[in-house]
């Protein structure tokens, strides 16, 4: 969460000539609600089923550059789809990079709790793990610009991906 991934996504995706996707972006459109409202309603587990649908569907198109919500990593079949049809690349963050990146945005309902940067922490915790299991790329974002860290991640996937072809 905050890592970078819509913003580096769709930015990769233009510099690889490929098309992007947001998987939030995607249940955005699909329920007509915001993320937000997703988890009012339904709560973290009906907004879990409705990512695993999404990733499930997205991670079958070809060509495509793929941004995942933070949690997404955390269903076995979700990290299945990812490894199996693509190059995974994680944007590794720490947690108080994180929580400076996120600590005015209101639209996170997971930063909602009285204390946001420890629910990184514990975000942290439970997610980097899978993160790195599932991993072809790990690059540390830091305070880098997003700018910088395209300038790494694109000589790396075009040779990825040249070698995968």
């Amino acid at each position: 969460m905050g890592a970078g991934k819509t913003t580096v996504g769709r930015q990769l995706a233009a510099g690889l000539g490929k098309t992007f996707h947001d998987t939030d972006h995607e249940i955005e459109h699909r329920t007509g609600v915001r993320i937000s409202l997703v988890f009012e309603i339904e709560g973290e587990a009906g907004f879990r089923l409705r990512e695993k649908l999404v990733v499930e569907q997205l991670t079958q198109l070809a060509n495509v550059v793929l941004a995942t919500g933070g949690g997404a990593v955390l269903d076995a079949d979700n990290r299945k789809c990812l490894v199996d049809r693509g190059v995974v690349v994680y944007l590794h963050g720490q947690p108080k990079d994180l929580w400076h990146r996120t600590r005015h945005d209101k639209s996170r309902p997971l930063l909602q709790g009285a204390d946001p940067l420890a629910k990184l922490q514990i975000l942290y915790q439970q997610r980097d793990p899978l993160y790195r299991e599932v991993a072809d790329i790990v690059v540390d974002t830091g305070r880098q610009s997003a700018r910088a860290l395209l300038h790494q991640l694109l000589p790396q996937l075009r040779e990825r991906c040249k070698l995968s072809a």
